[in-house]
């Protein structure tokens, strides 16, 4: 074969060449598609964040970044001389509300005891008009026994009388004003107040008389008595005189005709008052209601003294909590992963102090290739292995698998997967006694 001939056949080879060497390449890293998908990342571990709840200055931190916790373990403290000084208060003033309390409480028994006493007497005092009410009659124009109406119904209708008596002695009260406006009635009015001043006079006159008859010992004593005697009876004549001149008029008729009707008015209402004070014995007296007033209104100030007891226990119970929250605590078990802070620094609520990370709860996100995304499911069983420990299996379950695909991570392990969009897949690890840590790069196998 000729040269020249020859070179036109090397293109061809080497293309062929190419392209053989290309299938070979991709049979290669294109590897299988069955049997179990393997991939690779790295542990992680919950963590859990810790920060005060209340602000104070930091006093002693008791672990270092990588100590082993347990939930309850002490990781600082704060100061607490403030709310030390509040809960003594507190308790001052918690003690102070109970033994007001106890002496409401005592008060309510006194007033209780006071009840029952006064409506002990009230009943002995009623013993002898029980003995006879049922032998006493009703007005003669009644043909009713006495024991007829119950002694609650013969009050309700007495008080309902001397309530009637009341607005009768109230309308000619005001009948009579009407009566002396007229222009005659002034004047009567003026004798009559004349009139009254004058025997009030007579009367205190009399007093000095008679005092100074019995003393007799000063002549002149008695007789400056009887002529300041003589002269308000003096008085009291012309003031009667006066008043019996204006009785002929006929506005003196009507203001005698008012007041004659409201001094029968005003002896209605007495009357009344009395059957009522007649008719409130026993349980039904004063006595017994005032003492059943009292005790409602020791009973309502020991009420308020027990609101006050509970009001102080509600303010201690705060402080408590306060204090409480001044020693931080490992809320969960695992390892201190970060240490934020140093004794003398100065919190505020929800500042972070601490990172626990949960080793008990171990969690591996691995991300598989979109064309593997199909073999896998939720609550699927995984092995898993580490450097660390490699003649070891340890367990896993998947627990989420994302419903999105996502760009290629940085820590896909393969070829393979660098050239294809992958879903994330997170599996659950079953306790592994504290070997495995957070951070540790592992296998994982996905059993079929």
């Amino acid at each position: 074969m000729k040269l020249h001939e020859m070179r036109r056949f090397i293109p061809l080879v080497f293309l062929v060449i190419l392209v053989i060497a290309g299938v070979i390449y991709l049979a290669q890293v294109s590897g299988p598609r069955t049997g179990p998908l393997q991939v690779a990342g790295t542990i992680e571990a919950t963590e859990v964040r810790v920060a005060p709840e209340v602000a104070g200055r930091v006093v002693e931190v008791s672990v270092e970044e990588g100590a082993p916790v347990v939930a309850g373990d002490v990781l600082m403290r704060l100061d607490d001389e403030l709310l030390q000084a509040q809960r003594y208060r507190a308790q001052a003033g918690l003690e102070t509300a109970e033994a007001g309390l106890r002496t409401a409480q005592a008060a309510v028994e006194s007033a209780r005891l006071q009840q029952a006493l006064a409506l002990t007497t009230a009943r002995a005092q009623e013993t002898s008009a029980r003995a006879v009410e049922w032998r006493l009659a009703l007005p003669a124009d009644s043909n009713l026994p006495a024991w007829y109406f119950s002694r609650e119904e013969e009050l309700r209708a007495a008080q309902a009388e001397a309530a009637a008596a009341e607005t009768a002695l109230s309308e000619e009260q005001t009948r009579l004003e009407s009566v002396l406006a007229a222009p005659l009635s002034g004047q009567l009015e003026a004798a009559e107040r004349e009139l009254l001043l004058a025997a009030a006079e007579v009367e205190a006159a009399r007093t000095v008389r008679d005092r100074a008859d019995l003393a007799r010992q000063n002549e002149d004593l008695l007789n400056a008595a009887d002529d300041r005697y003589d002269a308000a009876r003096e008085r009291l004549r012309d003031a009667q005189r006066a008043y019996d001149d204006l009785l002929g008029s006929k506005d003196a008729d009507a203001v005698l005709a008012a007041r004659a009707a409201l001094a029968a008015a005003q002896a209605r209402l007495d009357a009344a008052r009395d059957r009522v004070a007649k008719l409130q014995t026993g349980e039904r007296s004063l006595q017994v209601e005032l003492a059943a007033a009292v005790v409602q209104q020791v009973e309502a100030a020991a009420t308020q003294a027990r609101r006050v007891v509970a009001q102080a226990r509600a303010d201690l119970a705060v402080l408590e909590v306060q204090l409480s929250k001044t020693v931080i605590r490992a809320p969960v078990g695992g390892v201190v992963i970060t240490r934020s802070v140093e004794v003398g620094e100065v919190l505020t609520p929800g500042s972070a102090a601490f990172a626990i990370g949960k080793l008990s709860d171990l969690r591996l996100t691995v991300f598989v290739p979109e064309d593997r995304y199909g073999t896998l499911k939720l609550n699927q069983a995984a092995r898993i292995t580490v450097d660390s420990f490699p003649q070891e299996v340890f367990r896993a379950t998947v627990v989420r698998i994302a419903e999105q695909a996502e760009f290629t991570p940085r820590n896909v392990q393969t070829d393979e997967g660098r050239r294809t969009t992958v879903f994330a897949v997170e599996l659950a690890l079953q306790d592994s006694g504290g070997r495995l840590k957070s951070g540790m790069p592992a296998t994982v196998t996905f059993e079929e």
